[in-house]
């Protein structure tokens, strides 16, 4: 079974990763967590906000 972070990095394609890379050093550095819990973080976050569209989108093309 895949972990937290894997999932959170599942998340981290593309142009996603890349602002997760330049976001992690400097939230590391003002929060308690560490870049790799950062990057995890903001991959799960893009993975819901993808998820969310998707549902949506089926939903849009059932309804017409």
């Amino acid at each position: 079974m895949a972990s937290v972070a894997q999932v959170g990095h599942a998340g981290l394609q593309g142009w996603r990763e890349k602002v997760a890379d330049g976001v992690a050093g400097p939230v590391a550095k003002r929060t308690p967590l560490q870049e790799d819990n950062v990057r995890a973080i903001i991959g799960a976050t893009f993975l819901v906000l993808s998820v969310i569209y998707l549902v949506n989108a089926i939903r849009a093309l059932a309804q017409s």
